[in-house]
């Protein structure tokens, strides 16, 4: 559902023409898969042609009235879980999709389904605003029923409010469907839905306050992928500071020096990049084995921190058993992915008045609170404090495919 609502989209606000769409449209047919067509605009790679479903974060823009708006199409499967984490580490606003259809909600939704650690994940990654569309209100079981989407509001909000979210200024729900597109762009006749009557999702993305952003701060812009293609590129995006043609500036950690040839903001060459654009970049002075995701790009004056161990205060949201020190797990904290170990365990925080209720405790386990110093197997990353730079700070901590905990930098430790 999400890649046809962005496919979608692309079409309504004229980024896909209808002949490439009636091209996708011929080509699904042949290969007996009709309703998914619009997807294609967004999942190119033939893997998930075939299967109908989003691998790699698939990225397009669009524009509207006001704004100028980038889709990271982010996968739902849960193998995929570490790639939907580098999507959602770039976006500033999520839109969660849910499915009304009878017995899709549920299997989303119920314990080990996708939607719960979605909506965890996001937050961490430091998106502020959560679109929340509920999907297939079209479908033969639903029928543009208010109770439906109702109900599925209903249980939603519980697990929100628990993510951190707001209900009353951080999230809105809306009855959508992406295959015939009804309030997506256009409000459709009342005799569809008579209980909801606007505004589409496109109006209210255009007509949101923006974001703040921080244009004085020194330019911090984490790698997400690199690759080569008549020089090196970088792709990532700017959480702050802002980049100029020729400038020159270091890689951390590795403290390599690049200098940069071409800006390109969503595939247009500009002079001049601004805080929260998802740029590419074309640079010179390293080679592609050189940089990882995860690096960061920094001015020679104002490096970010690196270190190998910091403390962190981590709330444990999924495990079987109990964690001790010497527990380990994959960190992904912005771009960057690596194995890391707790050394030990500093403290438990009691939940109610956030004071410290035991200190050095032997274990922690599902629930509770706690601060903890951790160490990086590998070698240094680069992360900021919490307090310092948010987007820098915050992470999750991953094990066997599941989310077990997330967490925010407190300290770091030279």
């Amino acid at each position: 559902g999400k890649s046809t609502i962005g496919g979608h989209i692309m079409y309504l606000t004229g980024m896909v023409d209808k002949r490439t769409l009636e091209k996708y449209e011929r080509e699904a047919k042949e290969k007996n898969r009709e309703t998914w067509y619009l997807s294609w605009a967004l999942d190119t790679n033939l893997e998930e042609r075939e299967k109908g479903k989003t691998v790699e974060v698939g990225r397009a823009f669009f524009e509207t009235e006001n704004r100028h708006f980038t889709i990271l199409d982010a996968p739902g499967h849960k193998s995929f879980v570490p790639n939907m984490i580098g999507g959602a580490s770039q976006a500033d606003l999520a839109v969660l999709v849910i499915s009304a259809r009878k017995g899709e909600f549920e299997t989303g939704f119920e314990r080990g389904g996708q939607t719960r650690e979605h909506a965890m994940l996001v937050k961490t990654a430091g998106v502020k605003h959560l679109v929340v569309v509920i999907n297939k209100m079209d479908d033969p079981t639903v029928m543009w029923s208010e109770d439906r989407f109702n109900e599925c509001k209903e249980k939603l909000l519980p697990y929100l409010k628990k993510c951190g979210f707001n209900p009353k200024t951080d999230i809105f729900f809306l009855p959508v469907s992406g295959l015939t597109g009804a309030f997506l762009k256009d409000i459709p006749d009342e005799s569809v839905c008579p209980w909801y009557r606007g505004p589409s999702l496109i109006t209210y993305l255009d007509t949101m306050p923006s974001f703040n952003r921080s244009i004085n701060q020194p330019v911090r812009m984490p790698i997400v992928d690199r690759y080569k293609d008549m020089g090196i590129l970088l792709l990532g995006k700017l959480e702050s500071g802002c980049i100029f043609r020729n400038q020159t500036f270091l890689l951390m950690p590795n403290r390599a020096s690049v200098k940069i040839m071409q800006i390109f903001s969503d595939d247009i060459e500009v002079e001049e990049a601004n805080p929260g654009e998802n740029l590419k970049l074309k640079v010179t002075g390293v080679e592609e084995e050189d940089v990882s995701p995860g690096f960061v790009l920094c001015p020679s004056n104002s490096l970010c921190h690196t270190a190998k161990t910091f403390d962190a205060q981590i709330v444990i949201l999924e495990h079987k058993s109990i964690i001790c020190a010497g527990y380990s797990a994959i960190l992904h904290i912005h771009a960057c992915a690596e194995e890391v170990t707790i050394k030990t365990l500093l403290c438990i925080i009691d939940k109610k008045t956030g004071e410290k209720a035991q200190l050095k405790p032997r274990f922690v386990k599902q629930d509770q609170v706690a601060i903890a110093r951790i160490e990086v197997n590998g070698g240094m990353i680069c992360l900021e404090t919490f307090k310092d730079f948010p987007q820098m700070g915050r992470f999750t901590l991953r094990d066997e495919g599941k989310t077990i905990a997330i967490g925010k930098v407190l300290k770091i430790r030279e």
